[in-house]
């Protein structure tokens, strides 16, 4: 009887390329299942005309896409047992409802860690993630770091690359074109911000349906739907549309988010944990309609715990 598992750590090589995941269309429908696990309150995605007078076509939900893009990229992760950070997201265009997202997965970098006593021995496998829409036009281009156990405790692979490097941030013209030709004037509008302006978000949103959302993006990451060894951990990208959600409440005039800096996970985020944030303002650039804000969502579990430091840029009206 033949298993199917892996890949573990031993089995990744630096440039192997995994392009297996089935191809998603964005639909109406699971834009509103994504909607009712993470939350969304972001108007271009909830109001079709604002969409298309806005933007010209009816766009879908920026953390949809990363989700699918993620949940994708997860042939290359099955055994993963966590995931460290995520660097250099950047949005080439903004998807629209309808349209077909394929993801490409490749091996940038291998490092094996230090064995410890009583822990199963375990490497960091870089990956860059490249997702296309139906006519081959780029959509996403970004790096993370999973952690994978080995399958032979016993063996050293070698591998000893230093990941540090990995990921480059994006540039202000990458993160500016995305809502180039955009007409803001009809989006709601907000008040004036100044960098150093910090919200805090009052009440929290609880963590449910975990493994649905898993399921829903084609994440096939064994600790986010396999309890057998304890706990499932939550899907990272959970956490994260939870943020966004909520720091659109602090910031209305959110547009959309065109890329990320940065974002680690601070620690383990368990069903039924309740999530609360912090939005702080970094930077503001204007742009020729609009500002391209610099933000960084700090996150917390009722469990008094630090979960996500996530540092993002968005356009604001």
């Amino acid at each position: 009887m033949a298993i199917v598992d892996g890949p573990y750590f031993e089995d990744l090589r630096a440039g192997m390329r995994f392009d297996g995941a089935p191809a998603i269309t964005l639909t109406e429908g699971l834009a509103a299942a994504h909607q009712a696990i993470v939350g969304c309150r972001l108007p271009l995605a909830l109001d079709h005309g604002l969409s298309r007078r806005v933007a010209g076509e009816t766009l879908a939900a920026p953390h949809l896409v990363w989700d699918v893009a993620i949940g994708q990229s997860t042939v290359a992760t099955h055994t993963v047992v966590a995931n460290l950070f995520y660097r250099g997201v950047v949005f080439r265009r903004a998807p629209a409802i309808g349209d077909t997202l394929t993801t490409v997965t490749e091996v940038a970098g291998l490092r094996q860690n230090s064995r410890r006593p009583g822990r199963t021995p375990t490497g960091l496998a870089a990956l860059r993630i490249s997702t296309t829409d139906q006519e081959g036009r780029p959509v996403l281009d970004f790096w993370r770091c999973a952690m994978l156990p080995l399958r032979d405790g016993d063996l050293d692979t070698g591998h000893a690359e230093d990941l540090s490097a990995v990921g480059a941030a994006p540039g202000h013209d990458e993160l500016a074109a995305v809502t180039a030709g955009w007409d803001l004037s009809a989006h709601p509008q907000g008040g004036a911000l100044s960098a150093g302006d910090v919200f805090e978000v009052a009440g929290g949103d609880v963590v449910s349906s975990a493994p649905e959302l898993a399921r829903l993006t084609l994440n096939v990451a064994k600790v986010h739907h396999d309890a057998a060894a304890g706990e499932r951990l939550v899907y990272g990208g959970h956490t994260i549309g939870i943020a966004l959600h909520q720091a659109v409440r602090a910031l209305p005039s959110l547009v959309t988010v065109v890329g990320w800096h940065g974002c680690d996970h601070l620690g383990p985020v368990r069903e039924n944990d309740t999530l609360t944030s912090t939005v702080e303002v970094e930077r503001l650039d204007p742009l020729p309609s609009g500002t391209l804000a610099h933000l960084r969502s700090r996150v917390r579990a009722n469990r008094s715990t630090d979960v996500l430091d996530w540092r993002f840029a968005a356009v604001l009206a």
